[in-house]
């Protein structure tokens, strides 16, 4: 009798483990990242007034690796500096939005490896005489909070004689050099190229590019490493099979 009671015993706890095994992996299959972006920032994310979606580079790239991977994810474009935020508060778990790796950057976050490359580039309006640092002596230059362009910006305002004033966004950015309260800013050249033909912004780049760099998805620091394992993993798959070209010909890169 107490055999049988020993081997009801550990029949019962097997069932509970396989049981709670079960419940664990359904709970892990089912989460839904949260991952959080910029709102403004065409190619790579910006708003289609036809869908009234968010569409673009980083937004096609995410949905081809997260199919490639099998994990679900919902994003929150709401802006660059809002999207890092997000971040690091634990409210993200992950952004993707033209981000720069840079060393300042990987003290606080995670990167994925670097899936695409690009600098920043002078851009002025489009009847400006301005034609190089130089030239910006005793004016005003524009910048957007939280990016390179700005880290440029404040770096080298003394050297060129130059003060600087920001905007949260591109696009109130963009206005300010366009309407000539300031008279240059700094942006990613494939940002500010593909406004500049698709006709969007009356403005023109001046110069070469300055400190180009891989873009890279990211997460906290130690937190979510099984989210860049599959970003790397789901990136080199759809390189591998076209879908990488693919995306980037649709945008005209």
């Amino acid at each position: 009798m107490k055999n049988f009671m020993k081997i009801l015993a550990l029949a019962l706890v097997a069932v509970m483990a396989v049981a709670c095994f079960a419940a664990c992996n359904e709970k892990t299959d089912g989460k839904v990242y949260k991952i959080a972006s910029d709102n403004a920032f065409a190619p790579f994310e910006y708003l289609d007034p036809e869908t009234n979606t968010y569409v673009g580079v980083d937004m096609d790239i995410m949905a081809a690796i997260a199919e490639d991977q099998g994990f679900k994810y919902e994003m929150a474009n709401v802006g660059f500096d809002a999207a890092l935020g997000q971040v690091q508060a634990g409210q993200a778990d992950g952004v993707i939005a033209g981000m720069t790796i840079k060393p300042e950057r990987e003290e606080i976050f995670d990167f994925s490896n670097g899936y695409f490359e690009d600098g920043q580039i002078m851009v002025v309006a489009a009847n400006s005489d301005i034609d190089s640092l130089e030239d910006l002596a005793g004016k005003v230059v524009a910048t957007k909070a939280g990016t390179m362009g700005l880290e440029f910006a404040e770096a080298n305002k003394e050297k060129y004689g130059y003060t600087t004033t920001m905007f949260e966004g591109s696009v109130e950015m963009y206005q300010a050099v366009a309407q000539g309260s300031c008279v240059a800013c700094f942006e990613d050249r494939a940002v500010i190229g593909t406004a500049i033909k698709n006709g969007e912004v009356d403005l023109k780049t001046v110069g070469e590019v300055i400190n180009p760099a891989p873009y890279g998805f990211a997460v906290n620091k130690g937190q979510n490493p099984e989210l860049i394992e599959m970003f790397n993993k789901g990136l080199e798959n759809i390189k591998a099979n076209g879908k990488y070209d693919e995306i980037l010909a649709k945008y005209g890169m």
